[in-house]
């Protein structure tokens, strides 16, 4: 009785004073998860920002524990197609990736074609989903420009096709036209030496 009590005031002590915010059960179960999540080495700290998110909005418990649950597992997806060495803004832009359509092995094959940090290539894919570009086009075009834009010629690049979507273009067809016209201007980016997102070799954790 008594260990069981001082476990209890030490997870208690150690609890996130943010999730005071959430109603005890709802609070027990966002603390499991976070407790399972960090002990596979995952970030917890956009797992409360869900949690928070939901409390803000005025989300049911149950509907909280459903999103962080799910945010968890997706972390982990993330990060088995990364590796352990992606950083928690790479695993943040790969689960948005992957809830607009990306696969696991789409992650890991801009993986290899792009040298870390890859935040900014999985950001562009999602948003070019969100601009109503095809989930396959979307991730063809991203993987086609990865192995030596910069960060800001792929942003370039999504507001190039934004502005032809908003011009009435088909989405589809707008990232086909541009990517084919090529819509960045890059000296020297065929050069993998005059790059520095030439991808070089690297194995997997």
């Amino acid at each position: 009785m008594i260990l069981a009590a001082l476990l209890l005031v030490t997870q208690v002590a150690t609890q996130d004073p943010r999730l005071e915010r959430l109603d005890p059960d709802t609070r027990s179960a966002v603390v499991a998860v976070l407790d399972s999540a960090r002990d596979v080495g995952l970030p917890v700290e956009p797992i409360i920002q869900r949690a928070l998110e939901g409390a803000t909005k005025g989300a049911t418990g149950a509907r909280i524990v459903a999103a962080v649950r799910r945010l968890a597992i997706d972390l982990g997806t993330a990060r088995t197609a990364l590796g352990t060495s992606a950083s928690a803004p790479e695993l943040e832009a790969a689960v948005a990736a992957l809830r607009a359509g990306a696969t696991p092995e789409l992650l890991a094959h801009l993986r290899d074609v792009r040298r870390p940090p890859l935040t900014m290539a999985l950001s562009v894919l999602a948003d070019l989903v969100a601009s109503g570009v095809p989930a396959d086009s979307a991730a063809a075009a991203v993987l086609a420009l990865a192995p030596t834009a910069r960060d800001a010629d792929l942003v370039e690049f999504r507001r190039a096709v934004e502005r032809d979507i908003a011009l009435g273009a088909p989405p589809g067809a707008a990232t086909s036209v541009r990517l084919n016209a090529g819509a960045l201007d890059q000296p020297g980016a065929n050069s993998a030496s005059n790059n520095p997102n030439s991808p070089r070799p690297r194995s997997r954790p």
